[in-house]
């Protein structure tokens, strides 16, 4: 018998602010191969105008018989859509090896495990988007070779409604080295006027909300391949296989508090959580990666998705979500990267720091409880700065820090989310909250605003959510009287429903924060 899980869509401008109504969502299962020009990719990754092979075609030859796209299989030019895919992301292993160097010791721009030649740059997880141009009625041809599941539509809020779609079974989730807990599925994007979006390898687990944000580009003002010849282009983005399903790369050890009075050394003088943080595709020193401004909770939502199971105990994915938060704060505030000539904030190397994945969906209960939690890190006594939260699967790999299939564990023996930390790091360590969050115009008031609430606060949601509102009709416009009634009730039920929190009618603290991002983005468009 078997298991479903549900997915909903959500589609925007590429600015991610304006919602896209009446676009057409197509939902394939993964069952076949499509060809692809890996030489196109490869060319359009590194921006190359001249690179060959502009159409997506078979028996293209490949100079290079090492393929370098996620899931090329056999040396030919094509990728599998279903388990071979996934099959020969295995054997061509990970996106790089290290062999235990101290990952403290990174001097300048190379690291040492790269400058002895040890770690290798393998053939997987390196292009994961790219622009490929296409006729329409080729593109639909090899779309018609994967099996056709349902067509959906988005509303004036730019979503679409939930559907159920199948996934293995629940137990796949609870245990290492069980088949894979996951069914891919592709979607395909469309909408007038916008570049057609294909998204190969979206992740479905049982019994929990799958949620696919999908940003397409106005064909007018994206990479304008048109012009190079009649199609349709595609903005192609593949998802790698699960950190906890593939192997990758395990961390390279690094001290759990970092030395922070070196001269000349940028530092924070307090804890802040940033409003964007900059992540860098690949290892530090491969400069041809892509550097991506990723909003802070978006990178947090999209790296526990990438890192654990959403199917696993609660106080597990709190714990997990915490020591991830931690080891992400603790590179902001030590300056990290930037310390070390680099112009990144973090990477989405697992050798490195830990897995962040272009375009992949996220989940519901992930969503909202970094919406609830995200000021939040782990700390020591007399320690000001984040812990660098080390963490690994505790299965195939261990490590001085946080087991994620151990916490697993202890979470369904009813530990909480501290307790699970502490069992790992040390019975000092506490939750500290940040004083300072950066990007929002005013901090929550410390109480839930409700019907009957007056004041200053009140004045400035309803003015947030008509600002909001004029980006996002179906929120509409409120009195700004500084009087929280049932028109003011009713636009949060509103707005809550569009950015998938819990529908109440009462601004919590996730949805103060919520308003208060989206306002700042939407408001931030329309300055000069």
């Amino acid at each position: 018998m078997a298991d479903y899980g549900k997915l909903l869509v959500n589609v925007t401008t590429d600015t991610g602010q304006f919602p896209i109504q009446n676009a057409r969502v197509t939902i394939y299962v993964i069952e076949t191969t499509i060809p692809v020009n890996r030489q196109l990719l490869e060319g359009e990754q590194r921006g190359d105008e001249q690179s060959p092979g502009r159409q997506l075609s078979e028996g293209v030859s490949e100079a290079n018989p090492e393929s370098r796209m996620e899931g090329s299989v056999n040396g030919t030019n094509s990728f599998d859509l279903g388990n071979q895919m996934e099959e020969n992301a295995a054997n061509s292993s990970v996106e790089e090896r290290k062999t235990g160097e101290n990952a403290d010791n990174l001097p300048g721009t190379t690291s040492q495990a790269e400058e002895n030649g040890t770690y290798m740059q393998a053939p997987t997880d390196i292009f994961r988007q790219a622009d490929i141009t296409i006729p329409s009625s080729e593109l639909q041809t090899r779309l018609s070779d994967a099996m056709f599941l349902e067509n959906l539509e988005t509303d004036e809020s730019g979503q679409t409604r939930e559907v159920e779609l199948e996934t293995p079974p629940l137990q796949y989730s609870e245990a290492p080295n069980e088949p894979r807990p996951y069914k891919n599925y592709i979607l395909e994007i469309q909408a007038d006027g916008y570049e057609t979006a294909l998204i190969i390898g979206v992740e479905m687990f049982p019994d929990v909300t799958a949620i696919q944000n999908v940003q397409l580009r106005n064909q007018e003002t994206g990479r304008a391949l048109l012009n190079r010849g009649a199609g349709t282009t595609v903005h192609l983005i593949i998802i790698p296989p699960h950190t906890l399903y593939r192997e990758y790369p395990p961390k390279i050890p690094e001290s759990e508090i970092k030395p922070i009075d070196e001269t000349g050394e940028i530092v924070l003088s307090r804890v802040v959580i940033p409003e964007y943080i900059i992540v860098h595709d690949g290892v530090p020193s491969d400069s041809s990666a892509p550097n991506y401004y990723v909003r802070y909770k978006d990178y947090i939502k999209n790296v526990v998705s990438s890192e654990i199971y959403s199917t696993w105990p609660e106080s597990t994915i709190y714990a997990n979500t915490l020591a991830i938060m931690s080891f992400t704060l603790n590179r902001v505030y030590t300056e990290w990267y930037r310390n070390k000539g680099y112009n990144f904030t973090i990477t989405s190397s697992t050798a490195y720091d830990q897995k962040w994945i272009y375009g992949r969906n996220i989940y519901s209960n992930i969503n909202y409880l970094v919406d609830s939690i995200f000021a939040n890190f782990v700390s020591r006594p007399g320690v000001r700065q984040p812990l660098f939260t080390s963490y690994c699967d505790g299965s195939r790999v261990s490590c001085k820090g946080l087991s994620q299939w151990g916490s697993k564990t202890l979470g369904e023996q009813g530990f909480s989310a501290l307790q699970i930390l502490r069992y790992y790091y040390g019975n000092d360590v506490y939750i500290n909250t940040a004083d300072t969050i950066s990007g929002v115009p005013a901090s929550w008031p410390g109480y839930n605003l409700g019907i009957g609430a007056r004041g200053e606060k009140v004045r400035q949601l309803q003015n947030q959510l008509n600002r909001i509102g004029r980006n996002y009709p179906a929120i509409g416009q409120v009195a700004a009287d500084g009087i929280y009634g049932q028109n003011t009730a009713n636009a949060v039920r509103t707005f809550q429903r569009v950015f998938l929190l819990p529908v109440t009618g009462v601004v919590d603290y996730a949805t103060w924060y919520e308003i208060s991002n989206i306002y700042t983005a939407v408001a931030r468009l329309s300055e000069p």
